[in-house]
């Protein structure tokens, strides 16, 4: 009997190939949709799957497949996973899973109306350090957590937003949706939920390119008292320069660093012995800037084990959801 699932990729931009590799590896892309027909058919051609230039036509024609794969801009991620969802199909949706609340709540009633899920890729909870980390809390190791520090000290060059719909309000929503997502979604999977923030954001040099900034600084207090500071950053010259979470609890205080998340910079801990980490999965690199750490292998893993036993655990709507509410949370602060 044939187990393989059938998949389709939805927006065929520097991200998809990383998933069209994958689901070679774990089923069978079927299909491929971009409303630019030399995007589609340049994806399509080495897995011998179909290209279409329009959802609507794909959903139509492709009867079989299991799960459709959004990786269309933030400001679209809603509309399709819908259409996706009241196709019949599960979803694995790109991050952020959407732009506001609203379209958050109206995926999930969706979602259920249909009894399909969602998941949402966030592939820098599979770095080691960050696997690391998450078991020290999870086991009582570091106490209480204090106070929360966070950096992304990032660069986009002006070239990154050629595209057209990078640094928009309707389709990238700021560098908390598009650059330092992930860097939310961990403050809240290791920490926990936020109660409230006071926030500044500003455009210094991309004013003339870009209708969001390209940096925001946040003060942030979390359910269970503890104190954070979020820096994020675009501006950093030339090249991608950190991408860090500290935190001070009562038994001890840990570093996730490097440019990545990648590295645990310091570890102290009550009567534990400093850990040594295995080592992860390389950067995503797309040619005039870097990403962060190319952790697909393990979200598809993951959904393919999701898919099969509801009872395992990964990420999905509800995790998505909470990252939309706490950077709307911090844009509306800077409001």
């Amino acid at each position: 009997m044939n187990n393989q699932l059938n998949f389709a990729i939805i927006g065929c931009g520097k991200i998809a190939p990383r998933h069209a590799e994958n689901i070679a590896r774990v089923g069978k892309l079927v299909a491929v949709c971009d409303i630019i027909p030399e995007k589609a058919d340049l994806l399509a051609a080495p897995f011998a799957s179909n290209p279409y230039y329009s959802l609507d036509e794909l959903i139509f024609k492709e009867k079989k497949l299991d799960v459709l794969v959004i990786c269309t801009p933030n400001g679209l991620h809603a509309e399709h996973s819908i259409k996706a969802l009241l196709s019949g199909h599960h979803v694995l949706c790109e991050k952020p899973m959407c732009l506001c609340s609203t379209e958050a709540i109206q995926m999930k009633e969706v979602a259920e109306s249909v009894d399909k899920k969602i998941f949402v890729v966030k592939q820098n909870r599979y770095n080691p350090p960050v696997i690391a980390v998450k078991k020290m809390i999870d086991e009582g190791k570091l106490g209480k957590i204090l106070s929360v520090q966070i950096n992304g000290f990032w660069n986009r060059p002006k070239e990154y937003f050629a595209d057209g719909w990078k640094g928009t309000k309707k389709m990238d929503g700021g560098i908390l949706f598009t650059q330092f997502s992930h860097f939310i979604d961990l403050a809240y999977w290791l920490v926990g939920n936020i109660n409230s923030v006071k926030a500044i954001k500003r455009n210094f040099q991309l004013k003339d390119i870009i209708e969001t900034e390209d940096n925001c600084f946040v003060l942030a207090e979390f359910s269970n008292g503890a104190i954070g500071t979020f820096n994020f950053s675009i501006s950093a010259y030339e090249k991608n320069m950190e991408g860090s979470i500290t935190l001070l609890a009562e038994k001890g205080t840990v570093k996730i660093g490097g440019q990545y998340l990648n590295v645990l910079d310091y570890q102290q801990i009550e009567a534990m012995e400093p850990i040594m980490l295995e080592k992860g999965n390389p950067v995503n690199n797309y040619g005039i800037y870097e990403g962060t750490m190319s952790n697909h292998d393990k979200v598809y893993d993951n959904l393919i084990l999701a898919i099969k036993d509801p009872g395992h655990s990964f990420t999905g709507i509800e995790d998505g959801m909470k990252t939309v509410e706490i950077i709307e949370k911090i844009y509306a602060s800077c409001e």
